[in-house]
C-alpha cells in the first residue's frame, strides 16, 4: 500500500503554496496525498486578493470523508485563517493517533495576512500542544512567543525550547528570514537539539510556497515512517533542490514558486 498523508491547508490559485504545494511535494516524494480545504484564496506570485473561508461543516466532512476511508499515516495542518477554523481542525482529528506537522501560516510570501490576528492565541492554545513537529519561520516562531525574532542560533534554540514548553512535542526553526550566508534550520524538542540542517542562501526571489513546501514534505517523510530527524533532513534536501532550480521554471512576476518536481522533470 502507498503511504498517504494528508493536507489541511488553504488553495493557492496559482498553484505555488498551500494545498497544491502540498500535494506536488507529497507526488514528488511517493506518497499519496489527500487534502482538506480550509479556505480559498484567489492568489497569484504578487498578491492575495481574496480570501473565502469554508464553512466549517464543510471542513469538518471533508476530514471526516477522508480519515474514514484512507490510512493515512501522517497530516500536515497549514492554513487555517480564523480561530472557528481551527477549534473545527483540532475537534475533527482528536482522535487520530498518527504524527502531526503543523505549519503555522500567517503571512503569505506576497506581504498578505493568512492568519486573522486574533486567531494566533488559538492557535498556540489549541492545536500547537497537538503538534508532533512545530515549523515556524523566525516571524512567525516570535508572533507565537510575543517577542522578537531571533537573530542568533542560541535564540533560535531557546525560542524553540519555548515553544516545546506550550506542547509541541518538537519544533523546527526555520533561518530563512535569518542573515548570512548560510541559511540554518534547527530541530528541537524539550530535551535538546534533535538535528541541525544548513545549506548555502540562494540568491532567487522564487521562494513562494517553500514553508508549505518543507512542512508537507516533513509529513511525507513521517507517513513513510521515517524517524523525525531522518524526515526532516529528507525533506530540507528536497528543498534545497526545488529553490535551486526555481528561477528556471520563470512562473508569475512576483515570487514565482520553487520547481516541486526538479527530480523528475528539470526545468
Amino acid at each position: 500500500m502507498a503511504p498517504i498523508a494528508l493536507t489541511i491547508a488553504g488553495s493557492d490559485s496559482g498553484g505555488g503554496a498551500g494545498i497544491q504545494a502540498d500535494l506536488k511535494a507529497m507526488s514528488a516524494l511517493g506518497v499519496y496525498g489527500a487534502s482538506v480545504i480550509t479556505a480559498v484564496t484567489a492568489q497569484n506570485t504578487r498578491a492575495v486578493t481574496s480570501v473565502h473561508g469554508i464553512p466549517l461543516d464543510v471542513i469538518a466532512a471533508q476530514i471526516e470523508a477522508v480519515l474514514s476511508d484512507l490510512n493515512v499515516r501522517a497530516i500536515k495542518i497549514g492554513m487555517l485563517a480564523t480561530p472557528e477554523i481551527i477549534h473545527c481542525v483540532a475537534n475533527s482529528i482528536a482522535a487520530f493517533q498518527g504524527p502531526v506537522v503543523l505549519d503555522p501560516v500567517m503571512i503569505a510570501k506576497s506581504g498578505d495576512a493568512l492568519l486573522a490576528e486574533e486567531a494566533v492565541q488559538t492557535l498556540r492554545d489549541v492545536l500547537l500542544p497537538r503538534a508532533t513537529v512545530l515549523t515556524p519561520n523566525l516571524p512567525e516562531a516570535a508572533c507565537l512567543l510575543g517577542v522578537g525574532p531571533a537573530v542568533d542560533r542560541e535564540q533560535m534554540i531557546a525560542q524553540g525550547h519555548d515553544l516545546c514548553a506550550l506542547g509541541a512535542n518538537a519544533v523546527l526553526m526555520k533561518g530563512g528570514h535569518g542573515e548570512g550566508e548560510i541559511c540554518h534550520d534547527i530541530l528541537v524538542s524539550a530535551d535538546g537539539v534533535i538535528g541541525a540542517y544548513q545549506a548555502p542562501r540562494q540568491q532567487t526571489r522564487n521562494t513562494h510556497g517553500t514553508g508549505c513546501t518543507l512542512s508537507s514534505s516533513i509529513a511525507a517523510g513521517l507517513a513513510k515512517e521515517l524517524s523525525l530527524d531522518r524526515a526532516v533532513a529528507d525533506a530540507h534536501r528536497y528543498l534545497q533542490g526545488a529553490i535551486t532550480k526555481a528561477d528556471a521554471l520563470n512562473i508569475g512576476q512576483g515570487h514565482g514558486p520553487v520547481h516541486h518536481f526538479h527530480q523528475v522533470w528539470p526545468a
